[in-house]
């Protein structure tokens, strides 16, 4: 995986399988149209990175395809998937990602890649509700009740984010593989599968990271201890919490991947846009200068909660 910036008439290499662009508005440039592989857009302001794209590269030649709502891009050990569901069409959010999820399932346990490795999810709205009624609470509910259709030996790395627009629509997009990884908890939490009831009534089904040859794939973590937010309200706090839950993550991988730097790409989840820049600061002070950072406008799971990082290493 990489960032990279993509002059306006770049061709992509024929080893990309999905490319993920960022933003309001849509790239001019037609992704799509100019390779195999699998083109995803995700209405999130880029507040540092404009302009960025995300690219999956495979270790083989890229098909694309439709199964029903799953759309795909498969190559070598690896195959992008992804689903987007009108929740006015399924009933609501809970109807849309049990649709979207007993899809990826069926998808998943007939195909070639038949091993899930990691997951994205992004819905408007995600703090909206109270109680149960929680729309993160509901997307659990569903997620879990599509789920259910898929024997798989562990849960994959995962983020759910919300995104600040009113559009109604679940996306969902995913890597698979031919192999499986190996799910990797973090010591300093509880894992999210065995999160208490006071959580909703699914717990959140997703492994803190994912362990591949070559690489790890954190899910989207942020400043949470045990099974609890920490730091209400302190954006500098939570970021320095959140630093250390991924350094935890790294180690209990083995020691696969011993810190960041070059091979590491941290994408971050703010908020409020107006700190973008103090979070910038932040991560230039802290990170290695090889990192590839982006920063996302957007919603986190938790009210109290003012950021998220997901990451992927590779050696």
């Amino acid at each position: 995986m990489e960032y990279r910036r993509l002059g306006a008439e770049e061709l992509l290499p024929p080893t990309v399988l999905c490319a993920i662009s960022f933003g309001t508005q849509r790239p001019a440039r037609a992704v799509a149209a100019e390779y195999p592989g699998l083109a995803v857009h995700l209405d999130l302001p880029a507040l540092l990175g404009a302009g960025t794209t995300e690219l999956w590269h495979t270790d083989g030649r890229v098909t694309s395809g439709c199964d029903g709502i799953v759309h795909f891009a498969s190559g070598g050990s690896f195959l992008a998937g992804k689903v987007e569901i009108d929740e006015r069409a399924a009933g609501g959010l809970v109807g849309a990602a049990e649709a979207a999820y007993a899809a990826i399932s069926r998808f998943t346990a007939h195909g070639t890649h038949p091993h899930l490795l990691r997951m994205y999810n992004y819905f408007s709205n995600i703090n909206g509700g109270s109680g149960d009624a929680e729309r993160y609470k509901r997307f659990c509910a569903g997620r879990a009740a599509g789920f259910a259709q898929l024997a798989a030996a562990s849960w994959p790395a995962a983020t759910a984010i919300g995104r600040q627009d009113d559009s109604g629509v679940l996306q969902v997009y995913w890597l698979a593989g031919s192999e499986p990884g190996r799910a990797i908890e973090n010591p300093r939490q509880v894992s999210a599968f065995h999160y208490p009831r006071q959580y909703g009534p699914s717990p959140p089904n997703f492994s803190r990271a994912m362990l591949l040859s070559g690489g790890l794939l954190i899910s989207g973590t942020a400043s949470v201890l045990g099974h609890a937010s920490h730091h209400a309200d302190d954006l500098p706090a939570q970021l320095d919490e959140i630093l250390r839950n991924l350094a935890s993550v790294r180690q209990a991988s083995g020691g696969a991947i011993t810190q960041s730097g070059r091979g590491t790409l941290f994408k971050v989840y703010l908020r409020d846009a107006a700190a973008a820049g103090l979070v910038t600061r932040y991560l230039r002070a802290q990170l290695p200068a090889q990192a590839s950072v982006i920063v996302l406008g957007a919603d986190v799971c938790r009210r109290e909660l003012l950021v998220e990082i997901d990451a992927a290493h590779f050696g």
